[in-house]
C-alpha cells in the first residue's frame, strides 16, 4: 500500500502562488510516476501533472503549462506542485496520485490522497 497525504491548499488572490506537497509512504515505487489531477465542482477529475517518481520527463495540461511546475525530492519521498498566476479557474480540490506506470490517465493511478482545496479569489 502506499499512503498519499497532500498540503498547501488555501485561499488566494487572482494572480498569487500557492505550493501543494504530496508526501508518499508505505510501499514506493522505484518506478511508476507521481501525478495531480484537480476536480472543481460539478465537473470531472481532470489532469494536471505528472513526473517520475525516478527519471524521465514531466507531462502538463495545457492549461496550466508555464504557470504550474512539477518536482520532487526522492529523499523526502516528496512531489511539489509550484503554482503560479494563479487563475479564478484554478479553483478546485487538488489530489496526487501514484501510478506503476507513466500515464496520465486517472484510471491508470492505484493510489490516491485525501485532497487539498485551492480557491482562488478574482
Amino acid at each position: 500500500q502506499v499512503q498519499l497525504v497532500e498540503s498547501g491548499g488555501g485561499l488566494v488572490q487572482a494572480g498569487d502562488s500557492l505550493r501543494l506537497s504530496c508526501a508518499a509512504s508505505g510501499r514506493t515505487f522505484s518506478s511508476g510516476a507521481i501525478g495531480w489531477f484537480h476536480q472543481a465542482p460539478g465537473k470531472e477529475r481532470e489532469f494536471v501533472a505528472r513526473i517520475p517518481w525516478r527519471v524521465g520527463g514531466t507531462i502538463y495540461a495545457d492549461s496550466v503549462k508555464g504557470r504550474f511546475t512539477i518536482s520532487r525530492d526522492n529523499a523526502k519521498n516528496t512531489v511539489y506542485l509550484q503554482m503560479t498566476s494563479l487563475k479564478p479557474d484554478d479553483t478546485a480540490v487538488y489530489y496526487c496520485a501514484a501510478s506503476q506506470t507513466l500515464g496520465v490517465a486517472g484510471w491508470q493511478y492505484s493510489y490516491w490522497g485525501q485532497g487539498t482545496q485551492v480557491t482562488v479569489s478574482s
